[in-house]
């Protein structure tokens, strides 16, 4: 009965004996060095299907220093880094010191040798992310897409000869009609800050104000130092903010308590900017007086009338471009940071719309529509939104296009009609899905603005490389004439793929 029984077959852990590090000596371990690198490693198979110059052509216009100045960093280095960083999801100093560890990675970002020092100094990398812009990103996106086309039409062509190719050439003169399908979704990108409440925000501006005032006395220039009860501020905010239940009444009344603080602690500081001739703040600092000011009349304007909304509602005293985006969600209905709408078309990911105010997404559809003619010489055939794009100004926009709107009808809902499958707007959710779990879209940890928009479009430029990476497997070009391969799936670390020979394939395979 046993012996009928299939055997199963599994990886054994290594049975390797413990050896004390007091007897190894670091001379006796062995390294493989001296061997070859594995040409199935994840990072060397995706180093040599990434357009790397058409990457460092973009990264290099950001540079303008073509003729004067000193040249910079190489810039394979730069976008390598910050691929390594949101497929690891790993932070600015792990990945500087994950790539200082691996041989693998340097090889990747196109190092010649293994090097055991640091390739750059980790804050660099916010250098990186000024230079490559949401701009820059999308641009890099769409040379993506052209080489995609490059390498599609190439084995169309191979497959099906001169003659057909001639023949698409004179078809392709001729307007050509609606094709392909657009999927358009929106989403939130949270950013790494403290749930925001009305009165943790007044006690950080409070004190973001006792530093200013701090900063501007003088024991030569002014007689006394403004009086700010710090001490006395910072017990009356405690005692409200460590209770575990609140009411409404405590609440305000800290709050205006708190307003009072601010108020005061502002009109010393512009007391002590009169003192001056010029202004003795550099730019940070001058920003957070900015800031200080506008929250303080937003909190005002709030606390008089009773309400809890105001327009560009500041949220963060030290990252003041984040807005609360409200989704509706169960588990969040409210986040923080910034809005983004995102497009697919033919399995890539495009960027359409990045903005830190909330919007309307049916606002935006047409303009999707339009990019998406400039990119392939035509419009969609059918388009899947949910219903917050079906409007019926898009609608009647749609249907004089002649694209077709994969969604619900307007009206009573008739007794035979064709739904639209649950399951087709799937790869949309599963690119947020994949952005937010696996490359840190659910937790921005950038502080500028700037740096956080680049993060964000750094993902959406990984999501397009891995698809690049999987769509055509990594064969030398002279097996190409023979083999017409298709890939069913790619992860990294391995790669599942289905060989299929033509015809005449298969007569140059039986006659060699």
């Amino acid at each position: 009965m046993q012996g009928n029984m299939a055997k199963a077959f599994k990886n054994r852990a290594s049975k390797q004996h413990y050896t004390s590090e007091v007897q190894l000596s670091l001379p006796g371990f062995e390294t493989p060095f001296t061997q070859h690198l594995n040409p199935k490693n994840r990072w060397v198979v995706l180093a040599h299907k990434i357009p790397w110059d058409k990457l460092v052509s973009v990264y290099q216009n950001q540079m303008q220093n073509s003729k004067t100045g000193a040249e910079g960093i190489n810039p394979r280095v730069a976008i390598g880094s910050i691929i390594i960083k949101h497929i690891c999801d790993l932070s600015d100093r792990e990945t500087v010191l994950q790539i200082q560890e691996n041989m693998y990675m340097q090889y990747f970002i196109g190092f010649s040798s293994f090097s055991d020092e640091e390739p750059f100094d980790p804050s660099l990398f916010v250098e990186f992310r000024k230079r490559l812009g949401a701009e820059q990103i999308n641009e890099i996106n769409e040379r993506i897409l052209g080489l995609a086309n490059e390498l599609q039409e190439q084995n169309e062509d191979e497959v099906a000869g001169r003659e057909e190719s001639s023949q698409k050439e004179t078809e392709n003169k001729v307007a050509p009609a609606n094709a392909g399908k657009l999927i358009v979704d929106a989403t939130a990108c949270p950013q790494d800050i403290r749930y925001p409440t009305d009165l943790d925000l007044l006690n950080d501006a409070r004190e973001k104000s006792e530093e200013l005032i701090d900063h501007l006395f003088c024991p030569s220039k002014h007689l006394a130092k403004p009086r700010t009860y710090r001490e006395i501020a910072r017990k009356v905010y405690l005692k409200i903010a460590q209770k575990k239940s609140k009411s409404k009444k405590e609440i305000r009344t800290a709050i205006k308590r708190q307003l009072n603080y601010l108020r005061r602690n502002l009109n010393n500081i512009h007391k002590l900017l009169d003192t001056y001739s010029f202004i003795p703040f550099d730019r940070h600092q001058y920003k957070y007086l900015l800031v200080i000011q506008t929250f303080y009349e937003q909190q005002r304007e709030m606390f008089v009338g009773k309400k809890h909304q105001v327009d560009h509602r500041i949220v963060s005293i030290h990252q003041p471009h984040v807005r609360p985006i409200v989704r509706g969600k169960a588990n969040a209905k409210v986040e923080f940071g910034a809005k983004i709408e995102v497009s697919i078309a033919n399995g890539f990911s495009f960027l359409e719309e990045l903005s830190w105010e909330a919007y309307n997404e049916g606002t935006r559809l047409m303009d999707t529509v339009e990019r998406y003619k400039k990119r392939f010489g035509f419009y969609p055939k059918e388009v899947l939104v949910d219903k917050i794009y079906c409007t019926r100004d898009n609608r009647a926009r749609l249907k004089a296009l002649g694209i077709i709107l994969r969604a619900k009808p307007l009206g009573r809902p008739k007794a035979v009609v064709v739904h639209v499958s649950p399951g087709e707007r799937n790869p949309i959710e599963g690119k947020f899905g994949q952005a937010k779990t696996a490359y840190g879209m659910n937790r921005i940890k950038a502080r500028l603005q700037q740096t956080s928009q680049s993060w964000i479009a750094s993902i959406v430029l990984v999501l397009n490389l891995v698809k690049l990476a999987g769509q055509v497997p990594y064969y030398p070009w002279s097996l190409l004439d023979l083999f017409s391969a298709r890939v069913l799936e790619y992860h990294f670390g391995y790669l599942v793929c289905r060989i299929e020979l033509s015809e005449l394939s298969k007569n140059k395979l039986l006659s060699n």
